[in-house]
């Protein structure tokens, strides 16, 4: 199994962190088939996600953004490949807020 870890650190806000995350939601539920669940709370919110292969979280604070997934062998063999699309996805996201003071962390190295 391969795992991946993103970090993306702002100064958003939670309100504003929360829509990105729940845009971010419905872009992996259309584009990569994801079964997606949202759970809010008052000073987190938790975004499970998973499909065939790939399973993981979106913890979302009113000062970062951290994925955690799993990637099944098979899919495993594309991790470079998800990987840049999950980081390209957020930070389009993040850098489409007119009001985003976003710090970009480079992935962590296992």
């Amino acid at each position: 199994m391969a795992d991946l870890h993103i970090l993306r650190q702002h100064a958003l806000g939670l309100d504003e962190a929360r829509s990105i995350a729940f845009k971010w939601a419905e872009h992996a539920e259309e584009e990569f088939g994801m079964t997606c669940i949202y759970e809010e709370g008052k000073t987190e919110d938790e975004v499970t996600f998973s499909r065939s292969g790939v399973h993981g979280t979106l913890h979302v604070t009113k000062e970062k953004f951290e994925l955690n997934a799993k990637l099944g062998f098979l899919v495993g063999a594309f991790k470079g490949r998800i990987e840049s699309e999950i980081v390209k996805n957020l930070d389009d996201l993040l850098n489409a807020e007119p009001k985003a003071a976003v710090k970009v962390l480079a992935p962590r190295k296992k």
